[in-house]
């Protein structure tokens, strides 16, 4: 997984669960694209700190999700949810209808077991 991407996804689930500041800084690493010392200047600290903080929230961020997997999770519910439009769209034709029903069905039932 791209690291932008992943630390986005990491924060999207789990940003809530950090303080304030490491909320503030990390937005301002990741989501707005910021460089250290700009981030160091505005929040009155040194670039050095806001690398530390950086790394920290995203070891923070990670252990969240090696003990709940909801990213993971999430990542293959999009999956199926994409499996079954595949399967129910136009292009799918007429060809082997039950089948697709079932797979349906089994899909849908994956995927609430998963949730």
């Amino acid at each position: 997984m791209d690291k932008i991407y992943e630390q986005t996804m990491l924060f999207d689930f789990y940003g809530e669960l950090l303080t304030e500041h490491q909320r503030c800084i990390y937005v301002d690493a990741v989501q707005n694209d910021m460089s250290l010392g700009e981030i160091a200047e505005e929040h009155g600290i040194t670039r050095q700190g806001v690398h530390d903080l950086i790394r920290r929230c995203d070891k923070i961020l990670q252990d969240y999700e090696s003990k709940l997997h909801l990213v993971e999770r999430f990542a293959r519910a999009k999956e199926t949810v994409g499996e079954i439009g595949r399967l129910t769209s136009p292009e799918a034709g007429q060809d082997d209808v039950q089948e697709r029903l079932r797979r349906i069905r089994d899909l849908s039932r994956e995927l609430l077991e998963e949730l």
